[in-house]
């Protein structure tokens, strides 16, 4: 039983040898029949895809210059919003600052008005003072 069923696939193997050189021989004689003018044509179109491929190569050197050039473009834009926005940094710190400095002053300045009416009370206070201590004075140097 063993050796029939190596005995198929042997002749199997056989089979398909036969057939796959038939098949190569068919292919080769296909090969020799190109005619010369089929060969002509076979020039024209390898030239045909040589400058195909001529003209695909200058479109993609162009496509990649222009790529370069938007690029540095959007470089320098980059560049230039950066500078803008730390200037623009610089200026909100600044107006802060001032703004902060406002405040404290406008505090100082509310504080001197305080401490300035608060003067001009006790001015008043000693002019009544002085003004009691005149008519005190005249009044003795009358009796």
């Amino acid at each position: 039983m063993g050796g029939g069923v190596r005995r198929r696939v042997l002749v199997g193997l056989a089979l398909a040898m036969l057939f796959g050189i038939a098949i190569y021989f068919r292919l080769w004689t296909i090969d020799y029949s190109i005619s010369s003018q089929d060969t002509e044509v076979l020039r024209f179109l390898s030239g045909l895809l040589k400058s195909g491929r001529r003209q695909f190569d200058l479109a993609n050197k162009e496509a990649m210059d222009e790529s370069a050039e938007w690029r540095l473009r959007y470089d320098k834009e980059a560049e230039r919003t950066t500078k803008c926005v730390n200037e623009l940094r610089k200026i909100k710190d600044s107006v802060k600052n001032e703004m902060d400095d406002a405040g404290s002053i406008n505090q100082k300045v509310a504080q001197l008005e305080k401490e300035n009416a608060a003067l001009l009370e006790r001015v008043e206070t000693l002019k009544q003072e002085l003004e009691d201590a005149k008519g005190s004075c005249n009044a003795h140097k009358i009796h």
